[in-house]
C-alpha cells in the first residue's frame, strides 16, 4: 500500500473527518489515478484510506477513517447497502429517488439516481472510476435491477483528468422514462437531461410551492430557468390560471409543455418562453407586468468560493428584478445551487436586492435539497442547494 504523507498541521481536517485533502497539504508520496493509499500525518499517524487523484486540486478523497478497514468489493457493498437502508426509511413521494449522494454516503464522487426500474450513475472522481465495474455490479445486486445508465459527463471530471463517458453500463433499452412525483407525472430522458436526467433535489420544494400557490390564491406565476417545468406543473396544480415558463432551451420547454398536457391541465394556462431570463425580466418590467408568484431557480453561478463575488452580482440582479415584478403580497421562491455561495451569503445577496428594489419582505421559510440528498455534519460543502421563500410586503 502506497503512503501519502501530509505537511505538518494539515491533518486537522481529516481528524474532523472531512473527506478532502487539497494538493498543498501533501508533503510527499505519489500513486496512480484512483489508487487507494494510506494517508499519514507528518508524524506518521494513520489518518485515513483515500483515493489518489494526481491531476485534481483535491488530491485525496477519504474512503475510510478506520485503519482496520480494507477497501475492497465488500467495502463498497457495505456503503451501498447502508445508503439504501437510509432511503428506505425516508418518506419519498416518488418512484424516482437519489440512492447515493457522494461524500455524504461515504463514497466521494459517486452519484446514483433511480428512475423506476433504471439506475443512472455518475462516476466523478478517479477513485470511483477505478472501482466502476465493482460499484456497478454492487448497485444492481443491492437493488435487484438490471439496467444502469452512465452519465459521467459532468465538467468536474475534467478536473480529475477524466474524459466524459455516457451510455449503458449494464443492460440496455429505452432511455425515456415517466416518473410519478406526488400526484403528478413527469417525463425525462436519462441520456439527454441535465445531471442524471432530472432535478430530484427540488421534489419537496415543488410540492411546497403548489401548496402555497393554492393557499395564497396566486393566479399569475412566472417560472424562471424553468427547465422542463416542474415548478410550472406545481403552480398549475396549485390553481394558477397563468404560468409562464422561461428558459433558453427549446427542448426543455417543449417537455415542459408536454408535462402540462400529461397532467391534464389546459394548454392555455401555460406559456413556454424561449428566451434569456435576465432580459425577459427587464422586458416584463418595462411592459408593466406583475405576478402573484415568481420562481428563480438559476444554474450554478459560482462552482467554487472563488467565483462567489461575480456570482453575487448575478444573483442580486435577478432577485432585484424579481422583487420589482412581484405584486404586494406576492411570493418569491428564490434559489442558489452554487456550492461557493453559502446560506448566509445568499441571504445577504437577496437582502441587497431588496434594498436596490426598494422593497422588503417576510422570509416564510428557508429550504434545501430533499432528504435523499443528505448533508452531513462533517461535510458542510454538501449543502449546495439553498432557497428562500419570501412574501413581499
Amino acid at each position: 500500500m502506497k503512503v501519502i504523507r501530509l505537511r505538518a498541521g494539515k491533518e486537522r481536517s481529516l481528524l474532523r473527518r472531512h473527506p478532502w485533502v487539497f494538493q498543498g497539504s501533501v508533503e510527499k508520496g505519489k500513486a496512480d489515478p484512483g489508487e487507494t493509499v494510506r494517508v499519514e500525518s507528518a508524524q506518521g499517524q494513520f489518518l485515513c484510506w483515500a483515493s489518489f487523484s494526481p491531476n485534481s486540486m483535491i488530491r485525496l478523497r477519504a474512503w475510510s477513517f478506520d485503519e482496520q478497514e480494507r477497501i475492497d468489493a465488500a467495502f463498497f457493498q457495505r456503503r451501498i447497502e447502508a445508503a439504501l437502508a437510509v432511503r428506505a426509511r425516508l418518506p419519498i413521494a416518488s418512484d424516482a429517488v437519489r440512492l447515493f449522494h457522494g461524500e455524504a454516503d461515504g463514497l466521494p464522487g459517486l452519484i446514483v439516481d433511480r428512475y423506476r426500474d433504471t439506475l443512472v450513475a455518475q462516476f466523478l472522481s478517479t477513485g470511483t472510476e477505478r472501482w466502476k465495474a465493482v460499484i456497478a455490479d454492487q448497485l444492481l445486486a443491492a437493488t435487484g435491477l438490471s439496467r444502469l445508465y452512465e452519465r459521467s459527463d459532468a465538467s468536474v471530471r475534467t478536473l480529475e483528468g477524466l474524459a466524459p463517458v455516457t451510455g449503458w453500463l449494464r443492460g440496455e433499452g429505452e432511455t425515456a422514462i415517466t416518473i410519478a412525483e406526488h400526484a403528478w407525472q413527469l417525463s425525462l430522458d436519462v441520456a439527454e437531461g441535465h445531471k442524471t436526467g432530472y432535478y430530484l433535489d427540488q421534489r419537496d420544494n415543488r410540492k411546497k410551492f403548489a401548496e402555497l400557490v393554492r393557499h395564497y390564491g396566486c393566479q399569475s406565476v412566472l417560472n424562471c430557468y424553468s427547465y422542463t417545468g416542474g415548478f410550472s406543473v406545481a403552480a398549475l396544480a396549485g390553481g394558477a390560471s397563468e404560468v409562464i415558463s422561461v428558459d433558453s432551451s427549446a427542448p426543455a420547454l417543449a417537455r415542459a409543455s408536454a408535462h402540462v398536457a400529461l397532467n391534464g391541465f389546459e394548454a392555455g394556462r401555460h406559456q413556454a418562453l424561449d428566451a434569456d431570463v435576465n432580459q425577459t425580466l427587464r422586458d416584463l418590467l418595462k411592459a408593466g407586468r406583475s405576478f402573484d408568484a415568481i420562481v428563480l431557480d438559476p444554474p450554478k453561478f459560482a462552482p467554487t468560493a472563488a467565483h462567489a463575488e461575480r456570482a453575487a452580482r448575478a444573483y442580486k440582479d435577478i432577485n432585484r428584478l424579481g422583487l420589482m415584478l412581484l405584486k404586494p403580497g406576492g411570493l418569491l421562491f428564490t434559489f442558489s445551487c452554487s456550492g461557493g455561495v453559502g446560506p448566509e451569503l445568499f441571504h445577504k445577496i437577496v437582502a441587497g436586492a431588496g434594498m436596490d428594489a426598494g422593497v422588503d419582505g417576510f422570509i416564510l421559510d428557508r429550504v434545501g435539497a430533499a432528504p435523499d440528498h443528505p448533508q452531513t455534519i462533517c461535510f458542510p460543502e454538501g449543502e449546495y442547494l439553498k432557497g428562500l421563500l419570501i412574501l413581499k410586503r
